[in-house]
């Protein structure tokens, strides 16, 4: 009987030592594909949190971009997921929600979407708009770079108009010392998602347009979409010789290095940009003709939500309403320069570009990427066709009129 109590004794002694160490061990983990958000998230944003709640134990795990989604999916499905999930847009975490792999959030008597516009909840929500399984957190702003000191040489300004943008790039070219237009084409997503995707709204009137082409009322046919791609034929001869094997990383470098005038970018680009002690500004995408509106992709990018089976689901939800807070907004759209918070918060942004970026919000009309919602569905993609056929435009193998026609099947075979 002794030798049990002395047992039982040892038993609960050693319990009191692992279950702490444990509990604590256990915490909150956050699945992302942002590698680059590691140290932010491990060095700023996690004590930020910790010091509202001392003791809550938080990891940030990333997984490499291209491994995320399908990794995560296997995860989430096996139970071994994280507590909170890093969302992309739209579809991709659309299809975790419906099968259950993402917890709903709104309708639960939860105030973390309260801080939030109902167009910054679209990209995290079901096709009728009644369900949203994820918190949105950021967008990135499509636009132009220039380099300051070339503009000044060439006594140029930033252009306002079509015709204003294409007489700059022709002044570059006629002197002959700098490339107009730091764009490649090897990689191919930046004709489609900066070009395409940051000049087309001004001439489809942004939501308009993006969503009379969901509802089947416009084709890309239409000739406020051909006439995009015939703006990207023009661009054909203000790039490098080398466009065709050029990657972003080296429209990145011929930019940073002095070499090119202007630089077609993702506000995402400003880090990068400003690591390599460039002085540069930014312009919005120009309009048709003057007088006409302004429009911006002013693009969802990530998102929150959380596993629904996490274990610490009360612990994930304490983080979630601290990310909806002013002090988040602040910390993250100034650490991650060029990631601009969707919530209804008033953000100081510090960096100047940033800050110009994000001011356009205020004279342009802001919409998404064409076929984020909805038209992206379907295999092959719409966006993988777009990709291709924006580089054989942009390479001069495929005409306007030939990409509208190439384009508009693909978009009718994917609604089948």
């Amino acid at each position: 009987m002794l030798i049990q109590h002395r047992l039982l004794a040892g038993l609960l002694y050693v319990g009191a030592l692992v279950s702490p160490a444990s509990s604590l061990a256990a915490g909150l983990t956050i699945e992302s594909w942002r590698v680059d958000d590691k140290v932010l998230w491990e060095e700023v944003l996690i004590p930020a949190f910790q010091r509202k709640h001392p003791g809550l134990a938080v990891k940030f795990a990333p997984t490499a971009p291209t491994e995320y989604d399908a990794g995560l999916q296997q995860r989430l499905s096996a139970g071994t997921a994280g507590d909170l999930i890093t969302c992309r847009p739209f579809d991709a975490s659309l299809n975790l929600y419906k099968k259950g792999l993402l917890e709903r959030l709104d309708g639960q008597g939860r105030a973390q979407l309260d801080d939030f516009p109902a167009s910054a909840k679209l990209a995290w929500q079901t096709d009728d708009g009644r369900e949203t399984y994820c918190m949105p957190i950021a967008s990135v702003i499509h636009g132009f770079f220039y380099s300051k000191k070339i503009f000044a040489e060439l006594n140029l300004q930033p252009p306002s108009t079509e015709a204003e943008f294409f007489r700059l790039l022709e002044v570059v070219k006629s002197q002959g010392k700098y490339t107009p237009l730091a764009l490649g084409l090897a990689d191919q997503w930046e004709t489609h998602q900066v070009i395409f995707n940051g000049m087309g709204p001004a001439y489809w009137q942004g939501e308009a347009g993006r969503k009379a082409l969901i509802s089947g009322k416009k084709k890309l046919t239409d000739a406020e979409f051909e006439t995009v791609w015939t703006l990207m034929a023009r661009l054909r001869t203000y790039l490098s010789k080398s466009a065709s094997t050029q990657t972003n990383a080296d429209s990145q470098s011929l930019f940073g290095l002095g070499r090119a005038a202007v630089y077609p970018a993702g506000s995402w680009d400003i880090g990068p940009i400003r690591a390599q002690s460039l002085d540069f500004g930014a312009f919005p995408p120009p309009v048709p003709k003057a007088g006409g509106v302004c429009h911006i992709s002013d693009h969802s990018d990530i998102g929150i939500g959380i596993n629904p089976r996490s274990k610490n689901k009360e612990d994930a939800y304490k983080l979630l309403t601290w990310m909806a807070s002013q002090e988040f907004a602040d910390l993250y759209t100034n650490k991650v320069t060029g990631f601009f918070s969707l919530s209804n918060h008033l953000v100081p942004v510090l960096d100047p570009v940033a800050k110009q970026m994000m001011d356009w919000r205020k004279s342009c009309a802001s919409t998404i990427r064409l076929n984020a919602q909805i038209l992206n569905r379907g295999r092959p993609t719409l966006e993988a066709d777009f990709w291709a056929v924006h580089s054989q435009v942009l390479a001069g193998k495929l005409s306007p009129a030939e990409a509208a026609a190439k384009m508009q099947a693909s978009l009718n075979h994917s609604a089948k």
